[in-house]
């Protein structure tokens, strides 16, 4: 099976292209899912990022408060880190644990969504990484349509290395500015080459 890892920054089109590769009829899992299942009501995540950063990151029916904790971690990079401790571990054990099911089944392509697929040293799980970027404009405008405002965005983009970082670790770049039609031939062009 071959293994794509698929990053970028925020705002930069990653889960508009896995839709475009499930539709080409490759496995895809995106790491954002699996980080909102694993702080849903119940789950082991939330009682511990609760005890770590104040029961009033959770309300009274269990649900995670994500703007609040947002506020608190995008803040304090020590609070984040200690929020990525918490995760990364559970998200990464997902994951991996549908790569070994794809392969089990003779799954002959998947693709893996991380937006933190360097920053976590995923990337030697992978048999190509793939980094979608854009220009800080396009960013921002995707972004403010999202009703984030310029603090958050900034933010959210200090939590991440910078996109060119990323683009200078990835086995292929996909420069995500030109519309749906330019980016499905881009992103068909790098299928061909796995």
């Amino acid at each position: 099976m071959k293994l794509l890892g698929l990053t970028g920054g925020v705002g930069m089109g990653k889960s508009t292209a896995a839709d475009f590769l499930r539709q080409r009829g490759l496995e895809v899992v995106d790491t954002d899912e699996i980080a909102r299942r694993v702080v849903t009501p119940g789950q082991p995540a939330v009682r511990e990022i609760a005890a770590t950063f104040g029961d009033h990151v959770v309300d009274s029916s269990g649900q995670l408060r994500r703007e609040t904790l947002a506020q608190i971690v995008f803040a304090d990079d020590m609070a984040r880190r200690r929020l990525e401790a918490i995760l990364h571990p559970r998200i990464r054990e997902l994951w991996l644990a549908e790569t070994r099911r794809w392969r089990a089944t003779g799954v002959a392509q998947g693709v893996v969504v991380i937006p933190l697929l360097f920053e976590t040293g995923a990337e030697a799980e992978f048999d190509a990484t793939l980094c979608l970027a854009c220009s800080a404009a396009t960013q921002r405008e995707r972004l403010v349509e999202r009703g984030w405002s310029e603090e958050e965005a900034a933010r959210r983009n200090r939590a991440q290395w910078p996109v060119e970082k990323k683009m200078g670790r990835s086995t292929y770049v996909v420069w995500n500015e030109a519309g749906l039609a330019v980016l499905a031939a881009q992103l068909d062009r790098v299928l061909k080459q796995i």
